[in-house]
């Protein structure tokens, strides 16, 4: 039996093996496996590789993909020897798209190796996550459209201390230990907060309620500074997520506003749910409920920076946002701001950016999820110095 009608059976087994656990998952997988296995099959033929390197490559592939049945995020040795190879090896078919279509019309793009290089290059990548100092100016200035900005002059001798994790999406990348460990050097910055902006889970991390919980413990350390908003994927297992906040002593802010005295002055905080449809009319309805009670500096934590340009004009101060990873794949590691997200949506993607008075921060993210590395875009873990001046004591119903 051919290569070509064994890896298409496998694909159907598999498909119908995880369609016991959902639908929605059992649909993701067929998308995946059968992209996977149409590119890399013509790749197969132009790469001089064993067949017992093919045969385990794809067999990491499965496996990793029946994982979820049993509901456990593996230890090292299942990350090591079937989930990161199985990353390296969909992650390089995915970017040996190219070559494929141009094989199509007959022409063999040189380098076929290439795209397995990179990927091999984005498993070293998203192991690891890069600290980094950003500075925000507030009032430096009125920009009349969306744009990716600079800080202007610093005005302050205080600024607002922050630290922003987003995105951790628990997995194979991601195990406990590892976010665990991100947390307790959040806490070790000495900030004035801590804000989560969601996505906290991944599908293969819904069965144990206990791999978040035991992660986020080190922000216990700093209890009535933390505060958070909910994610797209955190509304596939709310429970597990509000459980290990609660846990964590963090205040869970749903379409909420909370009022905090910081060393650096007031601020005023409030916490969008996620919403996919009618966000203008969402965020409109939110800040209407809420508008301006002090004289505080005015925080909107909104995981998608894709509804920044709902945020009515003048309402806020500055937004926190994720669910982007950054990009994932780019050229921010040379020093550029492109990434390949830019390509498919007109939105936000990492880094400051302004309209009007106000000001987006789009963190790179903690982890990531969906494409299975990050090629040339690192994970962040950055300490936020916001400048602003001291805007006013907070009012009686301060919370």
């Amino acid at each position: 039996m051919s290569v070509s009608i064994v890896s298409w059976l496998c694909v159907a087994g598999v498909v119908g093996a995880v369609s016991l656990r959902s639908r929605a998952y059992a649909i993701f997988r067929a998308v995946q496996l059968s992209l996977h296995t149409a590119l890399v099959l013509p790749m197969l033929a132009r790469l001089d590789v064993p067949l017992g390197v093919f045969v385990y490559l794809s067999a990491t592939l499965y496996v990793s993909a029946l994982l979820p049945l049993v509901p456990r995020v593996r230890g090292p040795l299942v990350r090591g020897l079937v989930t990161v190879p199985s990353a390296f090896f969909v992650s390089g078919t995915a970017l040996s798209l190219p070559w494929v279509i141009v094989g199509l019309f007959g022409v063999a793009v040189p380098w076929p190796w290439l795209p397995y290089a990179l990927a091999a290059v984005g498993v070293l990548q998203s192991s690891f996550t890069r600290s980094e100092v950003v500075h925000i100016a507030m009032n430096d200035g009125d920009v009349p459209e969306l744009s990716r900005h600079r800080a202007g002059p610093l005005r302050v001798e205080r600024p607002l201390r922050l630290v922003q994790i987003t995105d951790p999406h628990i997995g194979p990348f991601m195990p406990p230990e590892r976010l665990a460990r991100i947390c307790q050097d959040a806490v070790d910055k000495d900030p004035d907060l801590i804000l989560l902006t969601g996505d906290f889970l991944t599908m293969e991390a819904h069965g144990d309620p206990e791999l978040l919980r035991r992660a986020l413990e080190p922000l216990q350390k700093l209890p009535g500074k933390v505060f958070a908003c909910l994610g797209n994927h955190d509304y596939e297992a709310p429970e597990i997520v509000q459980a290990a906040l609660l846990h964590a002593g963090a205040r869970l802010l749903v379409d909420e506003r909370s009022l905090v005295e910081t060393a650096a002055g007031p601020v005023e905080i409030i916490g969008a749910g996620f919403v996919w449809q009618k966000r203008a009319e969402h965020l409109a309805e939110l800040m209407a409920r809420f508008p301006r009670s002090s004289r505080a500096l005015r925080l909107l934590l909104l995981h998608d920076p894709g509804a920044f340009k709902h945020v009515p004009p003048g309402s806020v101060d500055l937004v926190l946002s994720g669910h982007t990873h950054g990009g994932q794949v780019g050229l921010v590691s040379l020093g550029l701001s492109w990434t390949m997200l830019r390509l498919f949506v007109n939105m936000p993607d990492h880094g400051l950016w302004a309209r009007g008075t106000e000001r987006l921060y789009v963190h790179r993210g903690t982890g990531h999820y969906g494409f299975p590395l990050r090629i040339g875009v690192p994970a962040e873990e950055s300490l936020l110095l916001v400048h602003a001046p001291t805007l006013g004591a907070l009012p009686s119903t301060a919370e």
